[in-house]
């Protein structure tokens, strides 16, 4: 996925009555800090931040902001939203390097649910976690992890030892092999009778 740039500008002025001047410019406070250089106050274009904020995974995703010229790489580590009207009124943003380690959370990607035997047999897809927490490179953060539902079966559970993550990439809990998602048995399911009917139907043919 290509990049986001902001076209920002830089804050001279700082305090509430200058962020409540640059909202009422159409503006949107902003921070840039980290990578052992000093914090860099700017301000956003008000209808681009709320348009990067609503499509999602804005806290996941590595932007480019030009300030004056001088680019940088960055990802939002926070944003806050009025209570109210829910329009952006600040940003925080981390420089990012290829030695920028983060915490991160990565949605979850269901595949081959078509193929699925319990979903063939009417089970649900019960998604215990939508993103799971990684540690990882900054600018090695992975889209999406993908779970393959090919062969889950009515009461498997998908744990995270079960996904494969890519190099470099590791879940923070690492207490317990957590569980993502399960195949849920459909109201009335009953193993014993699928099992009894089977027998039966073996012992026809013999």
């Amino acid at each position: 996925m290509a990049e986001f740039e902001f076209k920002a500008e830089r804050r001279e002025r700082a305090g509430k009555g200058a962020a409540r001047a640059l909202r009422r410019a159409g503006r949107v406070p902003a921070v840039i800090y980290g990578d052992k250089k000093d914090p860099v106050s700017i301000s956003l274009p008000y209808k681009e931040t709320e348009l990067q904020i609503q499509k999602g995974g804005f806290l996941s995703h590595i932007l480019t902001i030009d300030v004056d010229g001088e680019k940088t790489r960055v990802i939002p580590r926070d944003y806050q939203l009025d209570v109210v009207r829910d329009f952006p009124m600040h940003v925080d943003f981390l420089r990012v390097s290829k030695s920028t380690k983060i915490t991160v959370g990565v949605h979850v990607n269901f595949i081959n649910e078509e193929t699925s035997p319990g979903l063939k047999r009417g089970g649900a897809l019960n998604i215990v976690r939508r993103e799971v927490e990684v540690e990882c490179p900054a600018l090695e953060i992975p889209e999406s992890i993908t779970v393959d539902l090919a062969e889950a079966d009515i009461g498997d559970s998908i744990h995270v030892s079960a996904v494969k993550l890519p190099a470099g990439v590791n879940p923070t809990i690492t207490d317990r092999d957590f569980t993502i998602a399960t195949i849920a048995a459909p109201a009335g399911y009953n193993d014993d009778a699928d099992e009894g009917e089977s027998e039966g139907e073996e012992e026809s043919a013999e």
